[in-house]
């Protein structure tokens, strides 16, 4: 039996190797042919596993190396707000691209902060939110356009992941608008949720930092784990949704220290009612 200690410096050993090796492989490209949404590459590596690359069919070039924030060197800045660091903004030609690399919060994160279990690439996190964004785009939802995802298999059954999203341009956090206390905005903001959650979107991370606001637009961000919910479980009253709203509005208490507690508690019905009124057709 390994002891704790035991334990702990075996895991610390395998995530040392991946780190080393996870930027140094490369996959081989194959180009996906018809109306697919995307372009599949596939590699293999006698020493560390596979990998998966999709990219869309709108970019050329994409290589494993768009994913290591080195490869982009001065054009690649830490993005300062929301999330658990592992996030860039990548200058280049308009619009720009936000590059997220995938990692665990809370406990697990002391043993394994990039690793997940390895079930095949098709429930990879990477390749699940690209899949989902395209889906979502086709409803003519509110979503930046993915450019790519990777997912790379390592020994042990696990993999790390990492995935490339267009930049939506001029944009700030909700909780960073200039136009925080006005009730229009909130009213908007509940009329884009229920356009979401009327086509089954289930954002289990909906707060402050994955909303953006740029001019008179709201867009989502950041679907990891999210999913579409089978029409038969989409139902008006569907206890997700609340749970979708209750974390936006905790989200709301922590990130919008500027609002006092009235002002809050105004603002949110305001959402409220907006969310909740029948959609005209």
């Amino acid at each position: 039996m390994w002891s704790r200690a035991g334990l702990v410096g075996k895991l610390s050993a395998i995530l040392a190797y991946w780190a080393f090796n996870v930027f140094t492989r490369k996959p081989m490209v194959c180009r996906a042919e018809g109306n697919d949404l995307l372009t599949l590459a596939t590699g293999t590596h006698s020493d560390s596993g596979t990998s998966l690359l999709l990219v869309s069919p709108r970019y050329e070039g994409v290589t494993a190396s768009w994913f290591s924030p080195d490869f982009w060197k001065g054009r690649a800045k830490p993005v300062s707000s929301g999330g658990r660091g592992g996030a860039w903004f990548v200058d280049m030609e308009p619009p720009g691209m936000v590059l997220r690399h995938y990692r665990r919060g809370g406990m697990m994160a002391r043993f394994a902060e990039k690793a997940y279990l390895f079930t095949g690439f098709e429930q990879t996190r990477s390749v699940a939110e690209f899949r989902l964004l395209g889906q979502l785009r086709s409803l003519g939802l509110p979503v930046p356009e993915a450019v790519a995802a990777i997912a790379w298999k390592y020994r042990l059954f696990w993999y790390r992941a990492a995935i490339l999203v267009e930049r939506i341009p001029n944009s700030v956090t909700f909780s960073d608008s200039d136009r925080l206390s006005d009730e229009s905005l909130w009213a908007q903001l509940g009329q884009v949720i229920r356009r979401f959650h009327d086509n089954g979107l289930n954002h289990v991370d909906l707060n402050c930092d994955n909303i953006l606001v740029t001019g008179d637009q709201l867009y989502l961000i950041d679907f990891d784990r999210c999913k579409l919910v089978p029409e038969s479980e989409n139902e008006t009253d569907s206890a997700w949704k609340q749970r979708n709203l209750e974390r936006l509005q905790r989200s709301v208490r922590k990130r919008c220290p500027g609002l006092s507690p009235s002002q809050r508690e105004n603002l949110w019905q305001h959402l409220l009612q907006a969310y909740h009124r029948q959609p005209s057709h």
